[in-house]
């Protein structure tokens, strides 16, 4: 008999609850009283639960009316939500939206963005990668994920569209205490080469044999960006660090930016691009996802 129970008994159900009483659930589901008291009663016969104690002048939940209540509003949220879901699914919106964000990108970027997007999207599941460098590339290349919030790299990619969003700035840092941090002035290669850099290494084979930004034959290589950050405020070496991440640090007087030969005063500057599988290009969700990347970074 349970297989028999339908979703106009359950929001029947939810109703009663909600308006509390049988004449006010009919009001709102715009029938008669005596079909909802029908449909409650048909759902106790099949279920063999007595939901509501009817012995007062309003019908009150019975103890077990009050935990059958979660499941039958769980049940009617997940119905909603699955036809929600398979009619933007119909109109050509992406059942959900997969992402890989380069390990450099400013995560108060992707925060906002995420937040709206929870927002603008609610039925689409958003799903979100952070790697470094060919590894940030490699899902999208193998498609597991829509969209690449990468860095530009010295390698051509083919397969892949791209849509320049802004700059991020790197600046070569290190601690106040550090040794190079003592040189006035601008600090040949030759010295740079003395003291161990610290360098994201990449996950991926796609730049096998290649050294992105590597400037001393001394180096030391993290998978994770932050502690490459805390590896530099404990003074084991200088590196890279992108500038949302050691402002502070820097305004506090804690690190200190190295006038490196060769590399702008302001730092460098990292192209930032979203990039996409040309034979799968990004669904209306993916498109805005990538707008508002766009907007998000060019306020910072």
């Amino acid at each position: 008999m349970l297989d028999g129970v339908s979703l106009d008994q359950l929001r029947t159900f939810i109703a009663a609850v909600d308006e509390g009483s049988f004449s006010a659930a009919a009001r709102k589901l715009n029938r008669v009283q005596s079909a909802v008291s029908g449909w409650v009663n048909s759902l106790e016969e099949q279920i063999g639960v007595l939901l509501f104690d009817r012995s007062g002048r309003y019908p009150k939940l019975t103890p077990e009316g009050v935990l059958l209540l979660a499941d039958a509003r769980n049940i009617v949220a997940g119905v909603d939500t699955l036809k929600a879901r398979a009619k933007l699914m119909a109109s050509g919106l992406e059942p959900e939206l997969s992402v890989v964000v380069d390990v450099f990108f400013p995560t108060a970027v992707i925060a906002a963005v995420a937040k709206d997007f929870a927002r603008q999207f609610p039925h689409t599941p958003l799903r979100l990668y952070v790697e470094g460098l060919g590894a940030a590339y490699q899902p999208v290349l193998d498609e597991r994920c829509s969209i690449g919030i990468v860095a530009s790299l010295p390698i051509d990619f083919p397969s892949l569209s791209t849509k320049t969003l802004g700059e991020v700035s790197l600046l070569m840092v290190a601690l106040h205490s550090h040794p190079l941090a003592a040189i006035n002035g601008t600090i040949p290669k030759a010295e740079l080469a003395k003291h161990t850099q610290l360098v994201i290494t990449d996950r991926s084979e796609l730049m096998a044999g290649q050294d992105y930004g590597v400037m001393s034959p001394h180096t030391w290589r993290l998978a994770d960006l932050s502690a490459k950050h805390a590896f530099i405020l404990n003074g084991v070496g200088w590196g890279g660090m992108p500038l949302h991440m050691v402002e502070h640090d820097l305004a506090a007087g804690i690190l200190q930016v190295l006038d490196v030969e060769n590399i702008p005063q302001g730092g460098k500057k990292l192209t930032m691009q979203a990039a996409y599988p040309q034979a799968a290009p990004p669904g209306p969700a993916g498109r805005w996802f990538m707008d508002q990347v766009q907007f998000y970074l060019s306020q910072i």
